[in-house]
């Protein structure tokens, strides 16, 4: 793979991009000030809020520490979302 081309999103990196959609929109956070807050580029922060690409583990870290202890609830309600579909879509295969 071209070191250009980046990795598709998985489930998980889409499910906590969505999460954090939601947090940021329920405190009125646009992407530029998380941008700013975490250190990195509006565009980058942008193309994985839309799925473009994933964040990195590392990425996840920095913004959950700079936007409080109190937002790490956005990473376990990605996994936890992550723990339901595989069950819904095996209902749906054995119907």
């Amino acid at each position: 793979m071209p070191a250009s081309k980046r990795p598709e999103s998985g489930p998980l990196a889409r499910a906590f991009a969505a999460e954090l959609r939601a947090a940021l929109a329920r405190q009125r956070i646009t992407a530029k000030d998380l941008a700013r807050l975490v250190d990195l580029t509006p565009a980058y922060v942008n193309k994985r809020l839309r799925d473009e690409a994933p964040f990195t583990l590392n990425d996840v870290e920095v913004i959950i520490r700079a936007l409080g202890g109190a937002w790490d609830h956005v990473a376990y309600t990605a996994i936890d979302e992550l723990r339901v579909v595989p069950a819904a879509e095996e209902d749906e295969d054995d119907a």
